[in-house]
């Protein structure tokens, strides 16, 4: 690769169209119902919904939006403990930027900032120990969140702050895993899922081989996906391809960024600071074993959980906002209630109007909004 442009010609664009069309059908015909492939990934979402890749794709195709967003499916409990930890007088909370906005039950971070809690934006959780080194006086705690993908920049900053002797500092760990949420989306009646497009970025870490089980144990065809449009074309054609012929197969779209194997250090630093909660709760998911991490008994001095006095409070999202639902690809977007009027990007009442990689975000930048809440409409009218 030395261009991004070459990930994004027209006329190559086109030309996947046009092999994607007919296999889609062929499947489609097969089946009695259009294919239903989805993307995990939130990054992915954005490409297809920036690019107008769903509009380009035949009617024997619907993308099913999946959960991998982790801002997004961080339940509401979890944004009022950062809330009540960042209200901690002698505490200087950091975040990513995309949490702030996040709703709680009863504020957001950002809101909570605006109210006198000293809460910071970073761009790394290097940032936050930076802060740490600068206020010797204060706790400083990083909100730690996201797939496997940001978990090696986590786990190395704690080994950085052990290796400094800097205990000033800590993690609110929320970091989450792939494979038990795409195995809980395999197992969920309300599901029919005939391939995936599996996480790039998340596959830099951790290779191509944890989503062996999805081929093995599910017999559904796999592929590791980079986040430019021709990538996300040829990874449905490779599914197609694998449809077509009955395969059910992991196979590696993103060669140039993924290895098999993953990133060796990467995984070794994560072995060492982390290991796997008995379960964590899901913003619409629910309750998923091994679906989260936790920092070793060993680090626990950097670990705010056990610094400081955390609710792990189980609050129920507003019952007008279907994020859940979302998240499991059961509704579009455009479907739940108050999307496009009570819940905007501005107002939002769910997290997936939020985060640059929410589902919700994506329809509402990106898509035709009249158009969708037309459709919603009709749907509705059909239906009372």
């Amino acid at each position: 690769m030395k261009y991004v442009d070459e990930f994004r010609d027209p006329e190559k664009a086109r030309a996947l169209i046009r092999a994607i069309t007919p296999l889609a059908g062929r499947a489609a015909a097969r089946l009695g119902r259009p294919l239903q492939l989805m993307e995990f990934c939130g990054g992915h979402t954005h490409t297809i919904f920036r690019y107008g890749i769903e509009q380009l794709l035949p009617d024997s195709i619907e993308l099913i939006h999946g959960p991998g967003c982790p801002v997004c499916v961080l339940p509401m409990g979890r944004i009022d403990d950062c809330v009540a930890l960042a209200e901690n007088p002698n505490v200087i909370f950091t975040t990513f930027g995309d949490a702030m906005r996040v709703p709680g039950s009863r504020k957001s971070l950002l809101q909570a900032k605006a109210d006198g809690a000293d809460i910071r934006m970073v761009y790394s959780p290097l940032d936050a120990l930076k802060l740490a080194r600068e206020n010797p006086s204060h706790e400083v705690i990083f909100f730690a969140l996201g797939f496997e993908t940001t978990m090696p920049s986590t786990a190395m900053t704690v080994l950085q702050a052990r290796a400094e002797g800097i205990t000033n500092f800590s993690l609110f760990c929320n970091h989450i895993t792939t494979v038990p949420t795409i195995k809980a989306i395999l197992d969920s009646p309300d599901m029919q899922i005939d391939g995936f497009l599996a996480p790039g970025h998340v596959s830099m870490v951790v290779g191509e081989r944890p989503f062996d089980f999805v081929a093995q144990d599910y017999r559904k065809p796999i592929v590791v996906t980079g986040f430019e449009p021709l990538d996300i074309l040829q990874s449905l054609y490779m599914l197609l391809l694998q449809l077509d012929s009955g395969r059910h197969e992991v196979e590696n779209q993103y060669k140039r960024i993924v290895a098999a194997d993953g990133n060796g250090p990467a995984l070794k630093a994560l072995a060492e600071v982390f290991e796997l909660r008995e379960f964590f709760e899901w913003r619409g998911l629910g309750s998923i074993d091994h679906s989260g991490v936790k920092m070793r008994d060993c680090f626990a001095l950097y670990d705010a959980e056990r610094k400081f006095a955390v609710d792990n409070l189980k609050i129920a999202d507003p019952k007008s906002c279907q994020c859940g639902e979302v998240l499991k690809g059961v509704i579009r977007p455009w479907e739940c209630k108050v999307f496009g009027n009570a819940c905007t990007p501005e107002t939002p009442m769910g997290a997936l109007m939020v985060s640059s990689e929410g589902a919700c975000a994506a329809y509402y930048n990106f898509g035709d909004l009249q158009a969708l809440l037309a459709k919603r409409e009709q749907q509705e009218e059909a239906s009372a």
